[in-house]
């Protein structure tokens, strides 16, 4: 009589357990979360930093919704480009001022909170003066040629007159001027200080600068307060698109991509 074959006994079975390679890779993705973090805050900080322009002062050249690259180290480096801060030092590691003719993000003088953009007409010891809405740096007058008009466009009812400036020694670049005698077109000769810099915004009868005092509008900009050079316009939004309203994310202007700023 033939027997059965003996079964071969059983394996203990081992229950694994997934707890330890679960916190495993929770701590992994924590760790390369944080690193990318990291990373995204020191670039933000030291190289590129993103701004969105929230007003019509730097028309026509950037227009409302417009969203720019700003190169933080163009002129070094100044704890102005710390997010929220307000304490402002008079000294720039690695740095060299500005061009004349340079658009620059700045924090303002009277209330560093807030980030202003504007154009370098005065350097250091310059002598800058307005008359009859010409600008005079030095006491020559920088080149003014009118274009055409046109209408301001955050304001399609206030006409303006769409004029290219030349600088002597720097780019040109389109401004617009509102009328004759207006506040701003007629002013004493300034004086630029040591260490600071004249502003004005390219859309002169609608922007609060360095014509200005600094409890009104930016007064001599001092050159610890300048957090970069505006560079590029990376894209463009519609006026009424907002980050709260999804639907109005893609209401983009094509024509205003990767644009450089001049």
């Amino acid at each position: 009589m033939t027997q059965a074959p003996a079964q071969a006994p059983a394996r203990p079975q081992v229950q694994s357990s997934t707890r330890p390679s679960l916190w495993r890779d929770i701590v992994e993705n924590a760790v390369t979360l944080a690193v990318a973090l990291i990373v995204a805050v020191l670039l933000r900080i030291v190289l590129v930093q993103p701004f969105t322009i929230p007003s019509s002062s730097m028309e026509p050249g950037l227009i409302t919704g417009d969203y720019i690259v700003v190169s933080q180290f163009a002129y070094g480096w100044s704890p102005a480009s710390l997010p929220l801060n307000t304490r402002m030092s008079k000294r720039r590691l690695f740095g060299h001022g500005p061009a004349r003719g340079d658009v620059v993000v700045f924090r303002r003088p009277h209330d560093p909170a807030q980030v202003w953009i504007k154009r370098v007409i005065g350097l250091p010891g310059d002598t800058v003066q307005v008359r009859r809405g010409v600008v005079y740096v030095n006491g020559q007058p920088i080149l003014h040629t009118p274009l055409r008009l046109t209408h301001d466009k955050d304001a399609p009812q206030r006409p303006v007159l769409e004029t290219r400036e030349t600088l002597a020694d720097g780019p040109a670049y389109l401004t617009y001027d509102g009328g004759e005698g207006l506040p701003g077109d007629d002013t004493p000769v300034y004086r630029v200080p040591q260490g600071q810099y004249f502003m004005m915004g390219d859309n002169r009868d609608n922007s609060l600068d360095s014509r200005w005092p600094a409890d009104l509008g930016v007064g001599f900009l001092p050159a610890g307060n300048i957090i970069g050079r505006a560079e590029w316009i990376l894209l463009s939004w519609n006026p009424g698109a907002s980050l709260f309203k999804p639907w109005t994310w893609l209401d983009l202007r094509p024509d205003r991509f990767l644009v450089r700023i001049r």
